[in-house]
């Protein structure tokens, strides 16, 4: 039986408490190396191939949950490139 986290409990959100997207407090150096990160080109590759199956309802139960592992992994580097983004921002608009 799969357990449901409410949710403030999920890996996701404690992650983003941990992170504090909206605070742009980087360092420049911290920010442009986050920036710089990404999926190797065989994960972008695999997620590419999950997708297509997802949207042809032909995903098995492992499949569907390596698809979520990517797009969880993706939104928490999307959550984190905002912040480096949003600290660029603040410096450029600091005296």
């Amino acid at each position: 039986m799969e357990t449901t986290l409410a949710p403030g409990k999920t890996a996701s959100a404690i992650w983003g408490r941990v992170v504090k997207p909206g605070e742009a407090n980087l360092a420049p150096e911290a920010a442009r190396a986050i920036l710089k990160l990404d999926f190797a080109a065989e994960d972008h590759r695999r997620a590419e191939e999950l997708s297509e199956k997802a949207r042809q309802g032909s995903l098995n139960h492992e499949e569907r949950a390596e698809l979520e592992e990517f797009l969880r992994v993706g939104s928490e580097l999307a959550i984190l490139q905002s912040k480096a983004r949003l600290s660029f921002k603040r410096m450029a608009s600091s005296p």
